[in-house]
């Protein structure tokens, strides 16, 4: 279908603290990305955002500070905001969910919901602490972890083995707000027929032929599907929120998850009047960019409101990132584990296109990826600089040198195979870009424009003018091999400015100067010419575009990461739960090696016939807390396979996953399942279980040797 128009979205970051790198990597990056290149393709596309202020991690932070909820969205709003105008990430607006706009927009949504008949009115049980007379959230709820025994778990999840909890779970759960025992109480929600809409649903994704999506996408959502959809409650008990338009509803606020994303349309509202075009039109390509904990939101819950609603368009597309690491660790506000936005500008002021590059390049689009600050020095150094910096450098230089500082003219008559090569390159380029980028592989766009500036080193290199320029005063004619290299190096030059603007817009801004070019030859139309700096046109010296990482930057890095770990550890609040770190070692503490097993003979090994698995699809199965029914894609087959690790894994989390399979097991029945083979886990002290999984992606059903 062709659009006459895209709207982007990148999910809302919570304004209860700072953005981090995980943030910009997971949904910001991509998405910005993905904006300046429609806009470089002069299409209609409008890029919007805002903070999510709803929520309890937002009153969670406020009793933290011990501020009021509104100073705490007021103050890492602001933060945000200059955040990511700082790393360039340009959205055409980035709104609030305090907004008035908001808030009309979004009861304006539940009350046409409400007064068609959607909801249904349920009186639930939920814990409530007597002394703050207040229902309690799930995060408002510690106990100890039926898991791994963590006496803070959150009555959501542990953050200590990550393992997803309800408060049901929790042993001898207690309000975190008092510590005072627990009571249940009725009380009176509206909730959404999930259900109703499963059906629409699994026509929309599965029979409409999502599978284009990401694996990870589409296997979560039919996931989700194929386990049975279930009512969930659109509101709560809270003081801080969009209160329920509703007669007697006082003390009762829109979930956040109903609110949040309808963000995306009152964001919309403010940035033009003609917010219904890009909404209510068919011909409005809608694509939103998250993270892999919001695909569920996205993907089931979002569009099954919108369908409900009727008039709106629903997502064409939704590529989300799985997760960024950060030195072997999860990322983990509470113990300040992070690499803080804010931070990383001033500590490396106008350095904002090498994180950009690092985290595009490193990108967690497939599995997640791991952030080391010893990978960041490794990719500027040896990629930016001596890659992309590197031939642009020479090709200034040595216009300079050998071409009095003009651009010199392309001699046809002595073009050799070298040079109509190097013109094939530039001129694929763009193509491959381009289906890189339509296609959502941002990393392998990147890629690409690298490669360009490799092949045109290497082109140079085999090329040497400076040798050639040194037989100029017995053969002149040579003049025209040493223009025609600079000249095609020069229009190689200004093609990487087209393709690496998405990318690295600071460094093309630069480029730009030097090429005494206009904002206008970036258009994505201009891409693979030749003809782009004019014939003998002057071009001012070079700069340098990208400066080296020094080890002793590195080095003042890993070590910020492990003083502010060790400060959160220190500074805890009890009343408000927060896992503490290892006191030593903080990038990683092995886990006690288990006793060694009996040798084995290398005979005994190779019976073991040990393959590459991808999770297609993953269900809870019945009556069976710890079981997980997996669908693998074995390459030439799809296999069942029962796995115990479901306290450990939601089973929409680990779609997408690839991992090691003991293949040639003997078919077992677990709960009337027959299970035909065994996935390979490793087990941390903490009793955390972690994928055997390939460093790469691997082909489905490769063998592991």
């Amino acid at each position: 279908m062709q659009y006459k128009r895209i709207l982007i979205t990148a999910a809302l970051p919570y304004a209860n603290g700072p953005v981090h790198i995980g943030h910009l990597a997971g949904c910001f990056l991509p998405a910005d990305i993905y904006a300046r290149y429609q806009r470089a393709q002069k299409r209609d596309v409008k890029f919007v955002c805002g903070s999510d202020e709803h929520g309890v991690p937002i009153t969670i932070r406020a009793m933290k500070e011990g501020v009021t909820p509104q100073d705490v969205v007021d103050k890492y709003h602001a933060i945000i905001k200059d955040s990511f105008e700082q790393m360039g990430i340009s959205f055409d607006i980035y709104s609030r969910t305090s907004s008035k706009t908001h808030r009309e927009t979004s009861q304006a949504f539940f009350t046409k919901l409400y007064n068609d008949g959607v909801f249904e009115e349920r009186e639930t049980e939920q814990y409530y602490d007597e002394e703050k007379n207040t229902f309690l959230a799930d995060r408002y709820i510690i106990g100890t972890c039926p898991v791994c025994a963590n006496d803070n778990a959150y009555g959501d999840q542990c953050e200590k083995c990550g393992s997803t909890l309800s408060p049901e779970q929790l042993i001898n759960p207690r309000s975190a707000l008092s510590s005072a025992p627990l009571v249940k109480k009725l009380t009176k929600h509206w909730y959404f027929p999930l259900n109703k809409y499963e059906a629409w649903l699994h026509e929309w994704i599965v029979d409409g032929k999502k599978d284009e999506w990401k694996a990870n996408v589409y296997g979560q959502c039919k996931s989700w599907i194929d386990s049975g959809l279930q009512p969930r409650a659109m509101t709560r008990d809270s003081a801080w929120g969009v209160p329920v338009p509703l007669p007697n509803a006082e003390g009762k606020v829109l979930y956040v998850w109903f609110d949040a994303p309808i963000g995306y349309i009152s964001a919309t509202k403010d940035l033009t009047n003609q917010w219904s075009d890009y909404w209510c039109q068919d011909d409005t390509k809608l694509v939103h960019f998250i993270g892999k904990d919001n695909i569920v939101f996205h993907c089931i819950i979002f569009p099954a409101m919108l369908k409900a609603h009727g008039g709106f368009v629903l997502p064409d597309n939704v590529p989300a990132n799985e997760f960024l690491n950060i030195e072997g660790q999860k990322v983990s506000t509470s113990r300040n584990w992070a690499v803080w936005v804010d931070e990383y500008v001033k500590d490396f002021p106008d350095q904002q296109d090498i994180l950009r590059y690092v985290l595009c390049a490193n990108a967690p689009e497939n599995k997640d990826n791991d952030f080391t600050w010893q990978d960041f020095q490794d990719r500027i150094n040896n990629e930016l600089v001596s890659v992309f910096g590197n031939f642009v450098n020479r090709a200034f230089v040595l216009m300079h040198k050998l071409c009095n500082g003009r651009v010199p003219k392309l001699h046809e008559d002595v073009m050799d195979d070298a040079d109509r090569q190097l013109i094939a390159d530039i001129k694929g380029a763009k193509t491959k870009v381009e289906n890189c980028l339509e296609g959502y592989k941002f990393r392998d766009g990147l890629y690409e424009v690298v490669d360009l500036a490799r092949k045109g080193n290497k082109y140079m290199q085999d090329k040497q003018p400076w040798i050639t320029a040194k037989s100029l005063a017995a053969e002149p004619e040579n003049q025209k091999l040493i223009d025609n290299c600079m000249h095609l190096c020069l229009q190689l030059t200004a093609n990487l400015a087209i393709l690496a603007n998405p990318f690295l817009p600071f460094t093309v801004k630069k480029m730009c100067g030097m090429m005494k070019v206009v904002d206008r030859m970036l258009e994505w139309e201009n891409a693979g010419r030749i003809d782009l700096l004019k014939v003998s046109y002057p071009l001012p010296a070079p700069e340098l575009l990208f400066r080296k990482i020094e080890d002793s930057e590195v080095a003042a890095q890993v070590q910020k990461l492990k003083d502010n770990l060790l400060k959160a550890t220190s500074n805890m609040d009890n009343s408000i739960p927060v896992t503490p770190a290892p006191a030593e070692n903080p990038i990683a503490t092995p886990p006690q090696a288990a006793a060694p097993k009996p040798e084995i003979t290398i005979d005994e090994f190779n019976r073991m016939d040990l393959r590459v698995g991808t999770i297609i699809s993953a269900v809870k199965v019945e009556k069976a807390d710890k079981l997980l029914k997996l669908e693998l894609d074995m390459g030439t087959e799809i296999r069942t396979v029962v796995s115990g690790i479901a306290l450990h894994f939601k089973p929409e989390e680990i779609i997408g996953k690839q991992v090691t399979v003991v293949a040639n097991l003997a078919p077992r029945k677990m709960k009337g399942i027959e299970s035909r083979g065994m996935i390979l886990m490793a087990q941390n002290g903490d009793g955390r279980l972690i994928f055997v999984s390939p460093l790469d992606v691997a082909d489905s059903g490769s063998e592991v040797r």
